[in-house]
């Protein structure tokens, strides 16, 4: 188990964005959050096996999204285990 947090940036807020990333991650079985921020930027937090957050990265990082990804930034760490489900923010 880990914890992945993904920092997206381009036009990803206001398209969608963090509904499908919501749908994937649900559909991966993953646990977490996607929160838009203030720079426009949207952060993602997805706790599960390795595998699955790695399947998570590599769709932010493929041509299906919404809106339009310039950038993705990732951060691996330890599962702190206080997430349910997954939240749109």
């Amino acid at each position: 188990m880990v914890r992945l947090t993904v920092w997206v940036r381009g036009e990803v807020q206001g398209v969608g964005f963090r509904w499908w990333v919501r749908a994937r991650a649900l559909e991966l079985g993953l646990t977490g959050s996607a929160t838009n921020l203030r720079d426009r930027r949207v952060e993602i937090i997805a706790e599960g096996p390795r595998e699955d957050c790695e399947r998570l990265l590599g769709l932010l990082r493929g041509p299906g999204t919404p809106g339009h990804v310039t950038g993705v930034v990732e951060r691996w760490g330890e599962p702190r285990g206080d997430l349910a489900g997954f939240l749109e923010r």
